[in-house]
């Protein structure tokens, strides 16, 4: 997927994405969404990763998400994460 925000979470078993920001004070239509702040351990794994560009890689995990706006259909949804827990990284 290209465009803005860089960085996307698929909750799993929908059809749902949710772009990723730093957080409710974030400007959405700024650079932050091309470089949000992520929780430690979720950077670490990209680091861990050996892979020259983050975007080339995929982490799973169990997340925790706060929504930046409610859903609405065909949209995605602004969220930031809290926090990320059983996590794995692996090349796209």
């Amino acid at each position: 997927m290209n465009g803005n925000p860089s960085f996307r979470l698929w909750k799993i078993g929908t059809n749902r994405v949710l772009g990723i920001y730093s957080g409710p004070s974030a400007n959405r239509w700024g650079l932050d969404s091309e470089g949000p702040e992520l929780p430690a351990n979720i950077s670490q794994a990209f680091s861990r990763s050996k892979l020259d560009v983050p975007y080339d890689v995929w982490i799973v995990a169990d997340f925790d998400v706060c929504p930046l706006a409610p859903e609405k259909p065909e949209t995605m949804q602004p969220a930031c994460i809290e926090s990320a827990k059983n996590i794995v990284a692996k090349p796209n």
